[in-house]
């Protein structure tokens, strides 16, 4: 008997099933939407990017940093190119939902999570092998921070 995989926190399985339950047409444009909703990199790091920890796995020049809140959470920033929507919103889709989490929360999730999203009749294999990428160097950077 297996054990099953965590829960998803709340926000990522209301944005999961969303995606799962869309028309295939609404799932790109609902990507597209979360790229528009990546904020952009806060300026310390614009100035400082040798604090952001690139993801070579992924086909789209990748960074992220992730900083602990004062109240144990954990915040996290992503630098994508505009010309990468498609990780942009992967990118967005992680910021919106996971935001301010706890290092548990984000570390119990599993890795393919965004398979269940309806997304690999849209988005190449290398791209969402991207996407595991971005997701692992996010839980490593969260583990190395916690």
């Amino acid at each position: 008997m297996t054990d099953a995989a965590p829960p998803l926190p709340e926000k990522l399985q209301e944005i999961v099933s969303l995606f799962k339950s869309a028309p295939k047409p609404l799932r790109l444009q609902a990507l597209l939407e979360y790229s528009k909703k990546l904020p952009p990199l806060p300026e310390k790091y614009v100035e400082h990017p040798e604090f952001l920890q690139p993801v070579p796995e992924c086909a789209s020049p990748f960074f992220l940093v992730t900083e602990k809140t004062e109240g144990g959470g954990v915040n996290m920033y992503f630098k994508v190119p505009e010309e990468a929507p498609t990780v942009r919103g992967y990118a967005g889709i992680l910021h919106e939902a996971l935001q301010g989490e706890s290092p548990e929360t984000i570390l119990n999730i599993p890795d393919q999570f965004y398979m269940d999203m309806g997304l690999t009749e849209l988005i190449t294999p290398m791209r969402l092998r991207g996407m595991g990428a971005i997701l692992m160097r996010l839980k490593n950077e969260v583990r190395e921070g916690a």
